[in-house]
């Protein structure tokens, strides 16, 4: 009978710990699977929503230039939060028709702040959908520097840039747009009288 009481003891005592490890271990392997690794929101894997802003831009050909911008620009978990944000996104080919050697000039460290300043600029928060845009609506941009909409037809234009099309994402909207958009102190000339002026 005590050799039996303590089998059952033994018994008892061996499933208490297997399950205790095994809870552990079921514990860890969650934190692992969740946890994120120095990664802000832009990290986190949710297989199951609809793509934000940046998940859409990167998934498209036509945008990888202002992909590898808004990296430079450390602007990735900004525009992968909750939003929303309304994104006016200048094609490559917009960013092709600036004066030589400028994107390349933009993506050097030194310049972070400028590049980040443009990327703002074609920023808003909020939703803005072109059937609620009005002729001669200004929108306040992320940079602070104001946009201007204009209506011709069934044509809308930020800026006199025409929006080509409008992509609905899980955190705002990305219009996109065949120009880059220049704030008023106009940087990008500035930089090259600057780079200019030094050589």
């Amino acid at each position: 009978m005590k050799k039996s009481i303590q089998l059952v003891v033994a018994v008892c005592v061996f499933t208490i710990f297997g399950c205790k490890q095994n809870s552990e271990a079921a514990s860890e392997s969650t934190t692992e699977n969740t946890a994120t690794q120095g990664g802000g929101q832009s990290a986190v894997i949710d297989e199951t929503s609809n793509p934000n802003i940046v998940q859409v831009a990167s998934g498209s050909k036509d945008h990888s230039t202002l992909v590898t911008a808004v990296k430079a620009a450390e602007l990735v978990d900004v525009l992968s939060n909750a939003g929303p944000f309304t994104v006016f996104a200048p094609t490559n080919a917009a960013f092709d028709k600036l004066p030589k050697g400028t994107v390349e000039g933009l993506l050097e460290p030194g310049k972070k702040d400028d590049l980040k300043n443009i990327l703002e600029y074609h920023t808003y928060v909020g939703n803005l959908k072109t059937e609620y845009m009005q002729d001669g609506q200004e929108y306040e941009q992320v940079n602070a520097g104001k946009i201007k909409i204009t209506k011709v037809g069934d044509k809308v234009f930020v800026n006199g840039s025409e929006i080509v099309a409008s992509i609905p994402t899980s955190n705002g909207i990305i219009h996109v747009i065949n120009d880059v958009l220049l704030p008023k102190n106009n940087i990008i000339n500035s930089f090259f009288q600057i780079e200019k002026s030094v050589n």
